[in-house]
């Protein structure tokens, strides 16, 4: 497996992006999110992102190492490696003690191309396990509704069989999902599979996926015995995610059970778990199988998935869980700041290429041009994107991308007024005109006689010329610039004063 990340030539790690408090709330670390997604390799491009949840202990860690082998091999032919190499990647080890908090991501992104050609980044996200002595029934919740909301794939990592209580943890997800699909005919959610780990009874339901199918449709077959609620959840659970599948997965084999010493190694693991673990794994993260993350049927990329994360974050900070309006209230807000941020990014984008840092001046006709025309094609993609929340809500976040674009214009003005060559000269300008306009007034005094003035003259021109010598030091070596900046300002009330009583003397004439 490759040691350290390409994006930053540091070891590649998994790295904490929600951290659970000891006050049982969750906290999102945006620096360390943003150093994944913001990525040259992910920030602009659709991302496919793949966790698991599920109970602790039950193995989730231990199962994403094998993700990371299949994705650094490239999904090669013995992509599952050295039989004696321990299993490294996401921290994990044997016992009955929790070892994983909060919500993991990999920080290397993987980047794979599709059948059509087309690049997107696969990213893994471990969760804490669930039902620990440490957990709330929300910590629990909580975990599960984060991973399911950001996910395209989720996997629910179960043990010898999908139980009823188990289907439980999805009924928060299916009212989203009904309130969702009133204003949308697309599913709120994506890809979820049970894996059902150390499966007892293969011979009633065959190891994979084709066993998986037949009890998953046993344990979603709805009766009439069935108390309504569980009836209602059945019914929604489909409408609610693209596809539901499940797959049998083997035991890996006494070793890896009570060996206090196992490392993963392929050589303790069982033959048939190897075998289906492949399988599992493949079906998953073959290019062909791949799916890329959508939200309300729009493909979301490295940069639009932070705005989730905190919206998201936002919601669960309560004490109680958010009712499922308010979760969907959310999304809707993220999906209109990322319509923003792409907006706003293609004006930033366009006005770079015309004006930006290593272009020469534009006068100031050409910038409003040049500005009006990007904020136009910025309003346009905004306009453009499919958002939630309906007109209301989408003319709020058009107003804030004005008033940013706005914001970035003033910006472009200063900028591009401090590249104007008498901008950058105008102190020493008007002081050199100054001192030459000094010197011939004295010279004329000293043809008629004015003697009184002359002394008082040769004073001014010596204060304008240390003046000068003054500006030209701090200037060259960034050494009082207070003094200097004094000497701009005295040097722009001059101007001024001559561009007024200019002004004033060609209106008397007028």
């Amino acid at each position: 497996m490759r040691s350290t990340d390409p994006g930053t030539g540091s070891p590649a790690v998994a790295i904490q992006v929600i951290t659970a408090e000891n006050d049982h709330s969750f906290t999102l670390n945006e620096v360390a999110l943003e150093r994944i997604l913001l990525d040259h390799r992910v920030r602009d491009n659709k991302v496919v992102i793949l966790s698991i949840v599920g109970a602790f202990r039950k193995g989730k860690s231990f199962l994403l190492d094998f993700f990371l082998r299949y994705l650094y091999a490239r999904g090669s032919k013995n992509w599952i490696g050295d039989p004696d190499a321990s299993l490294k990647g996401f921290p994990w080890k044997g016992g009955s003690e929790r070892n994983t908090s909060g919500i993991l991501m990999w920080s290397d992104p993987f980047e794979v191309p599709l059948p059509t050609g087309e690049k997107v980044c696969v990213l893994l996200m471990d969760t804490q396990g669930a039902f620990d002595s440490d957990s709330t029934v929300k910590d629990c919740a909580t975990i599960f509704a984060l991973s399911t909301m950001i996910s395209s794939v989720q996997v629910f990592n179960l043990t010898s069989n999908i139980q009823e209580d188990d289907l439980q943890h999805l009924q928060l997800f299916t009212e989203y999902g009904r309130l969702a699909l009133e204003g949308n005919k697309a599913a709120p959610f994506q890809d979820l599979h049970f894996l059902v780990r150390d499966w007892p009874y293969p011979y009633e339901y065959e190891y994979g996926w084709k066993g998986g199918a037949k009890l998953l449709e046993k344990r979603l077959m709805i009766t009439g015995e069935q108390h309504e609620e569980l009836q209602q959840l059945r019914h929604h659970l489909h409408s609610c995610f693209s596809k539901i599948s499940c797959c049998l997965m083997p035991h890996p084999g006494l070793k890896v059970a009570t060996n206090p010493k196992f490392d993963g190694r392929l050589s303790d693991i069982a033959e048939d778990f190897k075998i289906h673990v492949q399988e599992f794994i493949s079906s998953l993260l073959s290019p062909e199988f791949l799916v890329v993350k959508r939200i309300n049927g729009s493909t979301i990329t490295g940069k639009e998935l932070i705005e989730y994360f905190k919206a998201y974050i936002k919601i669960f900070q309560g004490v109680d869980l958010p009712e499922p309006k308010s979760m969907l209230e959310a999304t809707a807000e993220a999906n209109n700041l990322a319509a923003v941020a792409n907006a706003k990014d293609l004006y930033v984008k366009q006005m770079e290429l015309k004006c930006g840092g290593g272009k020469p001046f534009l006068h100031p006709e050409a910038l409003q041009k040049e500005h009006s025309r990007c904020r136009q094609d910025s309003v346009l993609l905004f306009e453009s994107i499919k958002k939630m929340g309906g007109k209301e809500k989408s003319k709020v976040y058009l107003e804030r991308l004005e008033k940013e674009i706005a914001e970035l214009h003033r910006n472009y003005i200063s900028h591009n007024s401090s590249k104007s060559l008498y901008a950058s000269f105008q102190t020493p300008f008007i002081l050199t005109l100054l001192l030459a306009a000094l010197y011939v007034v004295l010279k004329l005094f000293e043809l008629i006689g004015f003697e009184s003035f002359i002394s008082l003259l040769n004073f001014v021109i010596f204060i304008t010329f240390a003046s000068l010598i003054t500006w030209g030091y701090s200037r060259v070596t960034g050494k009082y610039q207070g003094v200097g900046s004094a000497i701009d300002d005295v040097a722009v009330f001059i101007q001024e004063m001559v561009y007024e009583s200019g002004y004033l003397a060609n209106r008397k004439t007028q």
